[in-house]
């Protein structure tokens, strides 16, 4: 099973679209905890499941278990913590989460989990994937 990542920040709407019609994505699994800010531009919770069915195909949802806490992401944006601090914060959440049981109940072939710093290197939709490959067997995944 094929899972992608990408990151909708530092992008142009043209550019995230495109990419993701030409890597064959067939749904987006937002994992952002606050997805309606407007500094989220084209990404906005609101209008992103229109754009992403008119423009690419490309269906919809919002799974806040692969988020951080709000208190680990204040501690990291707003009280300008390390990533290594974060990781060492999310990492334990997750496993404590059991994601990968939400993960094999939600996740289709094609899905692409959504966040959105541009690089997967310092985001928590690499943590999230990487979790999910060591326990999900087949699962492969790929950054865009």
């Amino acid at each position: 099973m094929k899972l992608y990542t990408i990151g909708c920040g530092q992008r142009s709407a043209e550019d995230f679209f495109e990419l993701l019609k030409k890597s064959g994505v067939r749904r987006i699994i937002d994992i952002r905890l606050h997805n309606t800010s407007q500094l989220a531009g084209f990404s906005k919770a609101g209008d992103l499941p229109y754009f992403l069915k008119a423009i690419a195909g490309v269906d919809y949802v919002h799974e806040e278990a692969f988020s951080p806490s709000e208190e680990i992401l204040d501690d990291y944006k707003k009280k300008k913590g390390s990533w290594a601090d974060y990781e060492k914060a999310f990492k334990p959440l997750i496993k404590e989460r059991h994601i990968e049981k939400k993960a094999r109940e939600l996740l289709q072939d094609g899905d692409c989990l959504l966040c959105m710093e541009h690089k997967p290197d310092q985001c928590h939709r690499r943590l999230v994937a990487e979790y999910l490959e060591k326990k999900i067997d087949g699962l492969e995944v790929e950054h865009l």
